[in-house]
């Protein structure tokens, strides 16, 4: 039989080539060791024994070692594009952008360096699952083995067939049914630890801490110089070594982190927080009104619907009272804001300046305290108890309604050179109703609605 010629130039050239070279660097590597054996590093005989370690290990995006390092039940490679797709943050997100972990023998994982070689933009290991022509011709002049052997190196990601779970896993027991007093009613389910997902995460971290770009971009903002370039930061961070002094005995990646694994605040979102002075010292609540929430980009679309003065229809009618009631909310939410920032009775104060009806509205709990009785201030007893009558007559939601509508109406117009306005009617009832819905109890709203009528 004669023995194919390989030319370097060639594509079967190309896999060679990458494939001896990377042989060759461990042989270079070893050479020290006193237990060098050069035969090891034959081209046929290094693969032969790279198949044979090969079962040894397994490619893997979820990691049982690193919940306990002495459990042994399966790991799992799920790729991230395959998981249902959620709003939430999580493996998912990665789509097809993910690193490959691998676990097993610590001492067979350059068997998996050996199959991320990179030739033609794809690893080795992907040339292989594709069984490859020219892959499997550089493998071995035998066709039979090279066979084989790209079997063998394509089974490194392979699915569990009974996957099992270990005592020092984490576990949880899911009640299915209705009785908890029947364990044939629960379900086993075991979290599992996304090395994938934890690499990008570090990946990125160490970008932001170490990266040239975001170091230059940080040293400029500390020292007040311009910069094209913003920075990313993460703050508070604490993290968790695993493996102790062998990292390598949870995973490949684990390993190349040095065991290291960020994890990040658990913090609330971030909540806009009125400030005191500020609206103590305003005329008017509605001052800082435009920059809360996503009433500024609301305000905006309903300026813009309005002045492209749409036809009558239903479609029409439906869309503008939409976004009404979106800004009826957002409106509600301040206030909501607001009473959740202050405490009861911070209208008292002597820089409170705004008017009566708007105090009402954002100091409702200052009805539940004590009537203040000074003999030196007669005025707080007076005060307090005119605050309280007003408060239950409810007259004061209209008086907020209607500083709202001229507010919303000088906003329509600061934003159209044509003559835009809600009617005074419509912008009452959906502002009132924001107001009432949320800043008063049930019953005060039936008997003013029954006032009013």
């Amino acid at each position: 039989m004669t023995e194919e010629v390989i030319t370097p130039s060639s594509r079967k050239g190309r896999f060679r080539s990458a494939i001896a070279g990377f042989i060759e660097e461990r042989r270079v590597a070893k050479e020290k060791d006193k237990n060098y054996e050069p035969a090891k590093y034959e081209y046929n005989a290094w693969l032969a024994d790279a198949v044979r370690r090969v079962g040894q290990i397994q490619a893997v995006t979820h990691v049982l070692k690193a919940t306990h390092p002495d459990a042994r039940g399966s790991s799992l490679h799920v790729a991230p594009n395959a998981l249902p797709q959620r709003a939430e943050i999580g493996s998912h997100v990665l789509g097809g952008n993910f690193a490959e972990d691998v676990v097993g023998n610590a001492a067979a994982l350059d068997v998996f360096k050996f199959l991320k070689i990179e030739v033609d933009g794809r690893r080795l290991l992907d040339w292989m699952q594709a069984s490859d022509a020219d892959l499997k011709a550089a493998l071995c002049n035998d066709q039979d083995t090279a066979a084989t052997w790209m079997s063998a190196f394509a089974s490194l990601v392979r699915e569990e067939t009974e996957p099992a779970s270990h005592p020092l896993a984490k576990q949880l027991y899911w009640l299915t049914g209705e009785d908890p007093c029947d364990d044939a009613q629960y379900h086993l389910l075991q979290p599992m630890f996304s090395s994938t997902l934890a690499q990008a995460v570090h990946a990125d971290i160490q970008d932001a801490r170490f990266g040239e770009a975001n170091v230059q971009a940080r040293t400029a903002f500390r020292e007040k110089k311009p910069s094209g370039t913003p920075y990313r930061d993460y703050r508070n961070l604490a993290f968790r070594k695993l493996g102790g002094t062998k990292p390598q005995n949870i995973s490949q990646l684990n390993s190349e982190r040095g065991g290291l694994n960020y994890l990040l605040p658990s913090l609330p979102p971030p909540a806009w927080k009125p400030s005191g002075t500020h609206l103590l010292k305003q005329e008017t609540a509605f001052a800082g009104l435009l920059r809360f929430g996503g009433m500024r980009e609301l305000v905006a679309e309903l300026a813009g619907f309005l002045a492209a003065n749409p036809d009558p229809t239903a479609q029409t009618r439906n869309r503008r009272e939409a976004l009404e009631q979106a800004i009826g909310q957002e409106l509600a939410l301040f206030g909501a804001a607001v009473r959740g920032q202050y405490p009861a009775g911070w209208t008292r104060a002597p820089d409170c300046r705004l008017p009566r009806h708007q105090q009402l509205w954002l100091d409702p709990d200052r009805t539940t305290l004590a009537v203040r009785s000074d003999p030196a201030h007669p005025e707080w007893q007076a005060d307090d108890e005119a605050f309280n009558h007003a408060y239950e007559s409810g007259g004061w939601a209209d008086e907020v309604a209607r500083d709202f509508g001229l507010w919303l109406n000088a906003q329509l117009r600061k934003r159209s050179d044509k003559l835009i306005e809600l009617g005074d009617v419509e912008m009452r009832h959906f502002a009132r109703q924001a107001i009432l819905d949320v800043a008063w109890p049930a019953p005060m709203q039936r008997r003013a609605a029954g006032r009013a009528a």
